[in-house]
């Protein structure tokens, strides 16, 4: 995929940057392998907004993806490569020599035609599944397990990858694109190669109205407020806030720590690189 610029007739066209996605499929989603997602607007069975800035939005359709990949020593052909509103990957329709067909996450490079497998010792190919213990070190991999069976958790974001560090016993070492280095237990799957749409990083919108198209409403500043809505409102002039940063209701944002199963921290090698 390549990225497209427009010629400036307008102000938002002089500054978006888009995937060019000729390539994708055209037609709908496969009827049997999605649904009508309705949508909250950010709101509770109350009717209550509990999620801030959320509402409207275009429709769009939920399609059901396979992060198991349990179909072992099959052969499945890639059908097409669809567009997802619901995630930055794009997914990859697949059908099995017995006529099952399934949507999964397109690696990048593959392409209308190849062939895939999941299992036990398979080939070392761009699309195929298998435990990590098969994989060799170095390679990259995506739609990681944290346990046998509980299908992918880590890497299924567009153009990220982890990469096979070493072995420890039952344990396979995992780096993944945040730095983190941690330990998966080697009977669990992955994914050979690295996830589609690398240049969404790129993408620069434009305008405001992409995002209403995404669901997404204008956040307000807390320093543009009054006192009596945000912690940081109110002041004479242009005020930086006059206290460390927080939510409307006090809380912390300075990268408050969130992670709370410290039963796990003894998988942790090395912790996520700090973001500046």
């Amino acid at each position: 995929m390549s990225l497209k610029t427009f010629k400036s007739y307008t102000k938002s066209t002089r500054g978006t940057v888009l995937v060019d996605r000729k390539n994708l499929w055209k037609g709908k989603p496969l009827k049997t392998l999605s649904f009508g997602k309705t949508s909250t607007g950010g709101r509770n069975n109350l009717g209550r907004i509990t999620s801030r800035s959320k509402g409207a939005g275009h429709k769009n359709k939920y399609r059901f993806v396979d992060f198991y990949r349990k179909k072992d020593d099959l052969k499945a052909k890639i059908e097409r490569i669809e567009y997802d509103p619901n995630r930055s990957a794009y997914l990859a329709l697949i059908k099995y020599e017995d006529g099952i067909t399934n949507y999964i996450l397109a690696p990048n490079q593959i392409e209308i035609g190849d062939e895939i497998v999941s299992g036990r010792n398979k080939e070392i190919n761009i699309g195929n599944c298998m435990p990590l213990s098969d994989i060799p070190a170095g390679t990259d991999i995506h739609n990681i397990e944290l346990a046998p069976n509980s299908g992918g958790k880590l890497v299924r974001s567009a153009g990220s990858s982890a990469q096979i560090s070493g072995t420890d016993e039952n344990y396979c070492i995992v780096k993944l694109a945040s730095g983190e280095v941690r330990k998966v237990i080697n009977s669990a799957r992955a994914t050979i190669g690295s996830i589609s749409n690398s240049d969404h990083q790129n993408v620069k919108i434009g305008k405001a109205g992409r995002n209403r198209w995404k669901g997404k409403r204008p956040s307000v500043r807390g320093v543009a407020k009054n006192p009596v809505d945000h912690p940081h409102g109110g002041g004479e002039g242009k005020t930086s806030g006059g206290r460390s940063p927080v939510s409307p209701w006090g809380q912390s944002a300075k990268g408050l720590k969130t992670r709370k199963n410290k039963m796990t921290n003894k998988y942790i090698i090395m912790r996520r690189k700090k973001r500046d």
